[in-house]
């Protein structure tokens, strides 16, 4: 009987290489050991997190959803794809009325106040993609067009949160994230007219060599 044995396989797995060795997990009944594929590259050391306000001090979106203005804002670095894997917004002060969210992404890099992205892997090795967060969509990306800019999620609310807003906390947990390969910049928006709600967020992605997934 088998006791937190492995198997072995050799047949090639992206981003390796023909004849190469690979392990299977058994646990200690011999059954093989199945993971979900997002929690198995998190635990490899490949997840991050860039996150918006702390402890009691959200920040502030922006008036108006507006062009080139994020909240914050992940580009992808060369030989690497960038795979969002969750983001929660909670809002903590709603004030203004047509709230609006929205996840993007498009070409070119973004421009901004740099956030270094947390390993999720406590002990994890440095994100090779970079990162920016600022309030009031301080955060600078490609003016966005039909033609190049990709809508991933959204969320809004025609009225003051006093008056029927129930949305205070929203979760994005894509079943088919996009890739965001290198050069490309994955970003949010957060807005209210006029006085834009005040939040905390994070947006959890993974970081793949190109190569792993195929090219």
């Amino acid at each position: 009987m088998a006791t937190l044995d492995v198997a072995q396989f050799g047949a090639a797995t992206r981003g390796g290489s023909e004849n190469a060795q690979g392990l299977l997990l058994l646990d200690s009944s011999g059954a093989l050991v199945v993971i979900d594929l997002f929690a198995k590259l998190i635990q490899d050391g490949l997840g991050y997190q860039v996150r918006a306000g702390t402890v009691t001090t959200p920040l502030v979106g922006d008036g108006v959803i507006t062009d080139t203005a994020a909240e914050y804002a992940v580009t992808a670095a060369a030989g690497k794809v960038v795979v969002p894997v969750y983001q929660c917004i909670s809002i903590n002060l709603g004030g203004g009325t047509l709230h609006e969210y929205a996840t993007k992404s498009v070409t070119g890099a973004h421009s901004g106040t740099a956030f270094v992205p947390l390993p999720l892997d406590t002990g994890g090795a440095a994100c090779a993609s970079t990162a920016a967060v600022a309030a009031a969509g301080a955060v600078t990306v490609t003016a966005e067009l039909a033609t190049t800019t990709r809508r991933h999620w959204s969320s809004d609310n025609p009225v003051a949160i006093g008056t029927g807003f129930s949305n205070t906390s929203m979760v994005w947990e894509p079943l088919r994230p996009p890739r965001i390969t290198g050069g490309f910049c994955l970003y949010t928006q957060i807005a209210a007219t006029t006085t834009g709600p005040s939040y905390f967020a994070n947006l959890d992605f993974l970081e793949l060599a190109a190569a792993q997934i195929g090219y």
